[in-house]
């Protein structure tokens, strides 16, 4: 199960972002995950579960993933097309020399935090 490699990074990433921020808590994290890394949606969710309970600052954390799907380029006509995981022709020419333009992706789009008030800070 690489997803929980995949998270484990994730965390780490949100963890170190959110202590840097000054925040008190993680409140969520959105993640855009391109379908070509082969990452399952539901075994993220489940390792982010997992390791959120054991990262206090990530306790109450939701987690928001957006799988993105492949998308390519023709080189041989130029036409961009969506297709799935397996099947890489070109619709228009049924060339195989296509160029994958997106759908690998693996990021942090955002995280969402709680930062103490000056006004709490001080009291």
């Amino acid at each position: 199960m690489h997803e929980l490699g995949i998270m484990t990074g994730v965390m780490e990433a949100v963890e170190t972002s959110a202590r840097q921020a000054g925040a008190t808590g993680v409140t969520r994290v959105t993640l855009s995950v391109g379908e070509m890394t082969e990452a399952i949606e539901d075994a993220l969710q489940f390792a982010f579960e997992v390791l959120r309970e054991q990262n206090e600052l990530c306790a109450g954390a939701e987690l928001q993933v957006n799988m993105v799907k492949p998308r390519s380029r023709c080189l041989e006509c130029g036409a961009e097309f969506e297709h799935d995981r397996f099947h890489r022709f070109c619709p228009e020419c049924d060339s195989f020399a296509t160029e994958l333009l997106c759908g690998r992706e693996l990021q942090i789009d955002s995280i969402e935090v709680d930062i103490p008030d000056e006004n709490d800070a001080k009291e």
